[in-house]
Order: structure tokens, then C-alpha cells, then sequence
């Protein structure tokens, strides 16, 4: 049988309501006070109870954890640093899984039937009302890998999905591809489209080089592989820019078992840096997404609106890097017209 609040309180020679005051969190109790329970707990091996701890605090310490996409592995990452950085804050994740959820309303619903205090939205294709949607039924919410605005209706955290599209599309310019290609996430996701407009924003100065685009259903390997191969079956760009990591591995599958090899036939380079990019076989050349500190910025975030939930909305946005490896070919040396001229 579980050891009791009564028993620690019999063993300490205190009151129930002083047991309880030392494992309320905020709760005033004088040190000698606190060392006599914690000694009797100890030896009785009691722990308080969350639950019934909660109907006195009113609160549960539960975060809710939601994202939309759990076919991509890069979130097995993003759900390790944050339960465990939440489990270090005191706080207990609670994952949800929202994928097909297209209403936020039974988001909302559903988190409030587990009184959580806050939600994390964890996600890079739902759109900004949808985290919006916690915030108005007066949830603390975190968009994390959200939609980069200079004017927040929440609190974003995440990188500038236009840049990386235009980071990715100067990197395919810098190594003379002539034919080059983008090949997206599902269409509708924040992430593709903003990604896509950084990436044509850049490809406009460039007018000489011819430009593609395609989509795939949902950021996926399977996605990823079968847009390949239906694009492999026509003529195609001579390099990609897939948005996703997830995306070019499968593009990297169906470009093999096509005959093809990368980078001689086909370049590729993706975005996020997950951990199998760097796997011998794979070798992904892509752009470093900075997660480690998008989650930790996430939880500061979270556990200071715990605190003061009218904080102001505002947008960290962290900058992320091109990761050279094995899947574009080299840049090519780009000579001045007086070294041209002089030969």
C-alpha cells in the first residue's frame, strides 16, 4: 500500500496540513518545519501526489505537447529534448498526436478535458490560428517551428523559412547547376510555402537558369520517394532543393533505384539536419536547423508565461546553416573578367 500523508504526518509529529503545505509548491512553512516532514517522508518512502496536489494548487504542471506530423523522424528528436527539458522544469509533457486534425476548436476541447496549464504547438505546417485558438480560450501557448512574423498573435519560436529557401536556392546557383528544381512539403503547410517564396525570390536573379517546382503529399519518405520517381520519369532539374530532410532521403531512394546516382545525375540538398542526414550511406548535404535551442527557447518561454500569462507575444527566431556533404556537386570557381581578360 502507498504510504499516506497521515503516516508522514503521524511520523513527523505534525499536522496533515503542514505535510501538505511542504509539498505545495509557494506554500508558506518554516524550515525546521520542512527538514521534519522531508525526513519522515523519507523514511517512509512517501511521494505526494500529483493529482491531488493539483486540486489544491489548481494547477497540474501538465503541458500539453501537440504536433501534426509523426511520420517524420526529425520530431523523434524534438519530442526527446522536450519532455525532457519540460521533466526537468518540474513539468509533465503530455504528447498528443493531430494529425488530420484540420479543427482547432476539438484541439482546444480535448486539452482542456486534462486541465493542462499550457500547450506547446510543435509543428511547422499548422497555420498561426491554430495555435491562436489555445490563446483565445485563454491557454499559455508556444508555436514552436511557427510561422516567423514581426507581429505575433503568440509566442513563436523557430527559424525564417524564406531565407532557408533562399540560402538553399544561392548554394544550387553557386555550384552551376543550369536546371534546378523545388521540391515541397505539402502545399498548403506554412512551412512549404514560405520556403517556396524565399527560394523564387532568389531564383529571380537569375533569370538564365531554368526553374521547376513540384510538391509532395505531406513530409514524409514514402511522399518523398514516390514525387521522385514521378519526376525521374520525364525530364528534370539537375538539382533539388527538397524542403524537408525526410523529403530527400526518400528523393536520394527513388533516385537510386532509378539508376541514377547522386550527386553525378541528380543533386539534392534538404533542410533540418536530422541525425540520419549524417548517416555514411545517406550524406546529406543540407541546411542546419538549430532544434537544441528552438525547444529550450520554447520551454523559457512556456515557463515564464506559467507565471505571467498576458506576457506579450513575441518571435525568436534562430538562424540555421548549410551543412557541406556528399550530395551537390562542388562549387565551381567563378573567375573576375580581368583574370578572364588577361589570359
Amino acid at each position: 500500500m502507498a504510504v499516506t500523508l497521515k503516516e508522514v504526518a503521524e511520523r513527523a509529529g505534525v499536522s496533515r496540513s503542514a505535510v501538505s503545505r511542504t509539498f505545495t509548491d509557494g506554500a508558506s512553512v518554516s524550515d525546521k518545519m520542512r527538514r521534519k516532514v522531508e525526513k519522515a517522508a523519507r523514511e517512509l518512502g512517501y511521494s505526494p501526489n500529483a493529482l491531488a496536489s493539483s486540486l489544491t494548487t489548481g494547477r497540474t504542471k501538465l503541458i500539453g505537447l501537440v504536433s501534426n506530423n509523426f511520420h517524420n523522424p526529425i520530431f523523434l528528436q524534438v519530442f526527446d529534448l522536450f519532455t525532457r527539458g519540460l521533466q526537468e522544469r518540474g513539468l509533465r509533457p503530455l504528447l498528443v498526436n493531430l494529425t488530420d486534425e484540420i479543427d482547432p476548436e476539438n484541439s482546444v476541447r480535448m486539452l482542456r478535458q486534462y486541465s493542462v496549464d499550457g500547450v506547446v504547438v510543435a509543428s511547422s505546417t499548422l497555420p498561426p490560428g491554430f495555435a491562436k485558438a489555445f490563446r483565445d480560450a485563454g491557454v499559455p501557448v508556444v508555436h514552436s517551428f511557427g510561422r516567423a512574423t514581426s507581429t505575433p498573435q503568440v509566442h513563436v519560436v523557430g527559424v525564417d523559412n524564406a531565407e532557408c529557401g533562399r540560402m538553399a536556392a544561392r548554394e544550387l546557383v553557386r555550384r552551376g547547376y543550369q536546371h534546378i528544381g523545388f521540391m515541397g512539403g505539402p502545399e498548403n503547410a506554412t512551412s512549404t510555402q514560405d520556403r517556396f517564396a524565399g527560394f523564387m525570390s532568389e531564383m529571380a536573379a537569375h533569370p538564365e537558369i531554368k526553374v521547376s517546382h513540384s510538391y509532395a503529399d505531406q513530409y514524409s519518405f514514402y511522399a518523398g520517394r514516390c514525387e521522385m520517381l514521378r519526376l525521374l520519369k520525364k525530364p528534370h532539374a539537375e538539382a533539388f532543393f527538397c524542403g524537408d530532410d525526410v523529403l530527400s532521403i526518400g528523393a536520394l531512394s527513388a533516385i537510386s533505384d532509378s539508376g541514377l546516382s547522386c550527386p553525378d545525375d541528380v543533386g539534392l540538398i534538404g533542410l533540418n539536419d536530422m541525425e540520419m542526414a549524417r548517416w555514411e550511406n545517406i550524406n546529406l548535404t543540407t541546411i542546419h536547423q538549430p532544434i537544441r535551442q528552438i525547444v529550450t527557447s520554447s520551454i523559457e518561454l512556456m515557463v515564464a508565461m506559467l507565471d505571467e500569462p498576458q506576457r506579450y507575444p513575441e518571435t525568436r527566431i534562430f538562424p540555421c546553416s548549410v551543412v557541406e556533404r556528399g550530395t551537390l556537386r562542388r562549387p565551381q570557381i567563378l573567375h573576375s573578367k580581368c583574370e578572364l581578360g588577361s589570359r
